[in-house]
């Protein structure tokens, strides 16, 4: 009695908008981790003075742990199967250690703005505020760490790289696909 095929699993659609959300973020937590995070609108002497920090003067770590993520999102897209769960993994450590660097911030940032104000020669009348960048890199590495927990449960499961650019030792030989022929001509399965 001949086996019936075995029921083809249906192709998970999550491949694309996590790899998209995920390179979208990590890249918008790199390039805002370096960017002007706080500034401090003052009065010294009478001059008005403007003083800003960036993510990278207050938590370099942001942005380089953004870099990490993005690295390993394009790991993710080149190795196979289960290789990618552990890629996967780290990086989101390290989306999850710029969002908690980017909110341990938030009142370092505005205190360095403050304090570069003061060293500047502001007097007492000063207003310090965020910057959308900032918020945007918490944006970015919460979004790359989500992408990366989608990553860690669906990445074995997506499709793969072709094996165009693979090893030549790494490839089936010439006579591979005649021999999976024969073998189904004779009843045998050949991926046993």
């Amino acid at each position: 009695m001949p086996e019936s095929p075995s029921p083809r699993r249906p192709r998970d659609r999550s491949y694309a908008p996590t790899v998209l959300a995920g390179l979208g973020g990590a890249g918008l937590a790199a390039v805002a981790g370096s960017r002007q995070w706080a500034i401090t609108h003052a009065d010294a002497a009478g001059i008005k003075i403007d003083v800003s920090v960036t993510g990278a003067q207050v938590q370099p770590l942001v942005a380089a742990t953004a870099l990490v993520a993005l690295a390993a999102w394009g790991v993710v897209l080149v190795v196979r199967g289960r290789a990618r769960r552990p890629v996967a993994a780290v990086g989101f450590v390290a989306s999850l250690a710029a969002l908690v660097g980017v909110g341990l911030s938030l009142g370092a940032a505005q205190d360095a703005s403050a304090q570069a104000a003061v060293a500047k020669g502001a007097n007492d009348a000063f207003l310090t505020s965020l910057s959308l960048w900032y918020y945007l890199a918490g944006l970015g590495a919460g979004l790359a760490a989500a992408a990366f927990a989608v990553a860690v449960v669906r990445a074995p499961r997506w499709p793969a790289m072709g094996t165009r650019y693979d090893a030549p030792s790494s490839r089936p030989g010439p006579g591979a696909e005649e021999d999976m022929w024969r073998a189904l001509d004779e009843g045998r399965d050949p991926t046993s």
